[in-house]
């Protein structure tokens, strides 16, 4: 595997699993059985039946999870403390092998997780903001679009791997500018939900 590739497929994990982990590992095991791409030793393991199926099962319950109002956003906090650690792990995983010194894989772990932790992160927020929504047909939408963009991005980008990297740099650029707008409406949300909790509860007490 060539250094760009080793890059791509880095960056690549890192911000898929930050999306939907399991259709990351899915995808990666399947290219790597089919022989699309070559897996670094570290992992080889992606493509090991067991793990495809265990993939392929947590993947069906997530496609459901992720398209009910609440419950989404409830897995998406379980799954801060999963993907974005085994993103680092994917990214420090993809540079075995290619590069001899310990200090590239500790870096690659750092920077795998700070991809994840900002993938993972625009997703949760935006489906925060979503479900504000009374209709559920734009969480579906974005939970369906959510997955094409991992599987085909992810194939695409191990393809193609220098438009994948000028992608993300796009896509980091947008989550720096997007994040605080979002965060921004969210607070504003939590204080408007509980200004009318605390109404509600001044005029029982009255």
């Amino acid at each position: 595997m060539e250094v760009i590739e080793a890059i791509t497929l880095m960056l690549g994990a890192a911000w898929a699993a930050g999306i939907n982990l399991y259709a990351t590992i899915l995808v990666l095991g399947w290219m790597s059985g089919a022989g699309h791409i070559e897996l670094p030793p570290e992992l080889q393991v992606i493509h090991n039946p067991a793990v495809l199926l265990a993939a392929g099962a947590m993947y069906c319950v997530e496609f459901f999870a992720d398209k009910i109002p609440g419950l989404d956003t409830s897995w998406d906090a379980i799954h801060t403390f999963i993907r974005i650690p085994v993103g680092a792990l994917l990214a420090a995983g993809a540079v075995n092998g290619i590069v001899d010194y310990q200090a590239t894989e500790l870096v690659a772990l750092i920077l795998g997780g700070s991809v994840t932790a900002a993938s993972h992160t625009t997703k949760a927020s935006a489906r925060a903001l979503i479900n504000t929504s009374p209709e559920p047909f734009s969480n579906w939408a974005a939970s369906i679009g959510e997955d094409v963009a991992v599987i085909g991005g992810l194939w695409a980008g191990l393809q193609h791997p220098w438009w994948f990297l000028l992608a993300l740099v796009a896509f980091l650029a947008l989550v720096i500018w997007l994040l605080p707008k979002l965060w921004r409406t969210l607070r504003r949300l939590f204080r408007k939900i509980a200004g009318w909790f605390g109404s509600s509860g001044k005029t029982e007490a009255r």
